[in-house]
């Protein structure tokens, strides 16, 4: 039942518990979603609308959820919570199911679904909501709006439906195209027409991508069906002209038209060509940044996949937990480094990660010392440990947590059965999710206004925690672990800055993103880019100088008088590779200032031409 404070007002704490006879409490009161055995005999899916404004989402999330869980053969009852606007999505289990699954169908379903409280379904300890009927603190009930009580009276969901549903909502999380799309290792090579590709012999899409191109785009999501073409075409080496020329197909409906007043029209070709490209070139930078993306015929990607996101889901946990330890001087750039590993580790399905402090400092917005020594930093209070130092070309190898130790449990090579109940196959998408979160959480992060000559590490990674939707400052506060008098000191500075907006609700973000605005006022415009161009130019020399040192090496090397100039192997025609030819040398040494010369000085040819119209790519093709 809720608490009363001294004052009698009803608080949003359930403190006391009694059982429920045959009249209910006039007060609120919740029920466990979890039995003693902390398996779940009840699911409710809690929509918030705490905000104004956010009762509309709150009903259209409810109203996915409720599909998705129809979809699945269960029978979801969907309820008013109170006069405030949120949801209540109920469903009444006759097999219990185990917390993890259940926590698991929770993430995927918040990752479609923004106003969905995780608290009730990953706390099987104590995650309780109000059922249909019971009073509200604000006033008013929990009302049924679609569906029967009689279905949560007479539960019928299996463990199997709950793991379809899971499995249909994992599907969803894979096929919508990501917000944020991480920088790829390396430089990808181009085309004529400047459009992106993975180089490597032309392999047949996949079944899934293949599928795709015969859906019926128009009738459904048709920007995740021609995501789902797209990764397959670019994870088979496909180009642009070869997508181009299949833009007839069904699945590709998003390409030749737009959804307009509930209808789709047609694009006009340069808006086609503007289309593809955009959704292409990001394809193959996502493809290109997570190399097993597409692993369908590998039947230990899932998970492997599964078993790397519990690994950084764990992290990130001991991280929100130990917010303390990021408030130090150093903290928030240390927290910074420890999100752009954990984004590296889910990117290559290893807790082995191989840091390269100017990458690392580039995907934080820090500089390369500062990487440098925040490792050293984080490994002394034992988040990661040093694998391998740095050698060669080579960056030190680093391992996330304290053993870095990932088990996956199969029962090849056992002999003895694995009597545990099958899990879903949702690996995959929860590494999705968490891909996106980080990638979101360090682009927002990493910005010209949130350097030391601007607002500063500390703003930026509080602003990387706030979102469209109104946040208190206590909330804020807890998510970053600084005080609450800190944190109301720096929203302040954002909002003077204009990157934040303050209103009665809380501090939210604007929708015209501001950052950019106040990095000029700061005079710190463009610092990121500099040093990025400074890192890739240091980067290059080291790698100059390497392949120099190998050459040095060589037991049969071609002689000095014979080996080709900086750029006259350019005239090799490959799209794939690039040699940077004989290191300049002055008096028999190595002579640095002259490389750096050259390196500085030189331009990349890009063509500024713009994408070719489809029905030119189209005959091209033919």
């Amino acid at each position: 039942m809720a608490s009363v404070d001294a004052y009698g007002e009803i608080q949003n704490l359930y403190s006391e518990t009694r059982r429920v006879g045959p009249t209910p409490p006039e007060t609120p009161w919740a029920i466990y979603l979890a039995g003693p055995g902390r398996t779940f005999e009840l699911l409710c899916f809690d929509h918030d609308a705490k905000t104004d404004g956010a009762a509309a989402a709150a009903a259209r999330d409810a109203e996915a959820t409720a599909g998705i869980l129809s979809r699945a053969g269960l029978e979801p009852v969907v309820c008013a919570s109170g006069p405030g606007g949120g949801r209540h999505v109920w469903v009444a289990l006759a097999e219990a199911v185990d917390a993890e699954t259940v926590a698991t169908l929770a993430r995927l379903v918040r990752h479609l679904c923004p106003t969905l409280d995780l608290s009730p379904l990953t706390n099987p300890a104590a995650g309780c909501v109000r059922p249909p009927g019971a009073p509200h603190r604000a006033g008013g009930v929990s009302e049924v709006i679609t569906g029967s009580v009689g279905a949560l009276t007479a539960p019928t969901g299996t463990v199997a439906q709950v793991h379809a549903a899971a499995e249909h909502v994992a599907h969803l999380v894979e096929a919508a195209e990501p917000e944020h799309v991480p920088t790829a290792r390396r430089p990808l090579p181009v085309d004529k027409h400047q459009h992106r590709y993975l180089a490597g012999p032309r392999l047949p899409l996949p079944r899934a991508s293949a599928a795709a191109l015969d859906e019926d785009a128009a009738m459904g999501d048709a920007s995740a069906v021609l995501w789902r073409i797209l990764i397959g075409a670019a994870s088979s080496r496909w180009r642009y002209e070869d997508v181009a020329a299949l833009t007839d197909r069904p699945g590709m409906a998003h390409v030749l038209t737009e959804r307009s007043r509930g209808t789709r029209v047609s694009r006009t070709p340069a808006q086609a060509a503007e289309r593809l490209s955009h959704h292409w070139n990001r394809a193959v930078q996502w493809v290109a940044a997570n190399p097993r993306e597409q692993s369908e015929e590998d039947p230990t990607f899932d998970p492997r996949a599964g078993a790397i996101a519990a690994h950084v889901r764990q992290i990130q946990q001991r991280a929100d937990a130990s917010a303390g330890r990021w408030t130090t001087p150093a903290g928030p750039t240390d927290r910074r480094i420890l999100d752009a590993l954990c984004l590296l580790a889910l990117q290559g399905l290893t807790a082995s990660v191989e840091a390269d402090i100017r990458r690392l400092g580039l995907l934080a917005g820090i500089g390369r010392e500062t990487a440098r020594t925040g490792l050293l930093r984080l490994a002394e209070s034992g988040w990661i440990a040093q694998q391998t130092p740095a050698e060669g070309v080579h960056a030190a190898r680093w391992t996330l947590g304290p053993s870095g130790v990932i088990h996956i449990e199969t029962s090849e090579g056992r002999s003895q059965v694995d009597t545990r109940a099958p899990r879903p196959h949702t690996g995959s998408a929860e590494r999705t999710i968490l891909l996106a979160q980080l990638a979101a959480r360090t682009t927002d992060a990493a910005h010209d206004a949130f350097t030391p000559g601007a607002l500063g590490h500390h703003a930026g990674n509080l602003y990387a925690r706030t979102t469209l939707e109104p946040q208190s400052a206590l909330a804020l506060a807890q998510a970053t672990g600084a005080s609450l008098e800190s944190t109301h000191r720096t929203l302040e500075r954002l909002v003077d800055a204009g990157v934040l907006l303050l209103d009665a609700a809380g501090w939210r973000r604007s929708r015209r993103d501001r950052r950019a605005p106040a990095a000029t006022s700061y005079g710190t415009s463009g610092l990121l880019a500099h040093r990025a161009r400074t890192y890739r130019l240091e980067r290059d020399l080291w790698t100059w100088w390497q392949a120099e040192q190998t050459w040095m090496r060589a037991p049969r090397r071609t002689p000095a008088a014979r080996r080709a100039g900086h750029g006259q192997l350019s005239l090799i025609p490959s799209d794939e590779t690039t040699s940077y030819g004989a290191h300049p040398r002055r008096n028999g040494r190595a002579d640095y200032r002259a490389a750096r010369a050259l390196l500085t000085e030189e331009q990349p040819a890009k063509a500024a031409q713009q994408p070719a119209p489809i029905a030119a790519l189209h005959s091209q093709a033919a």
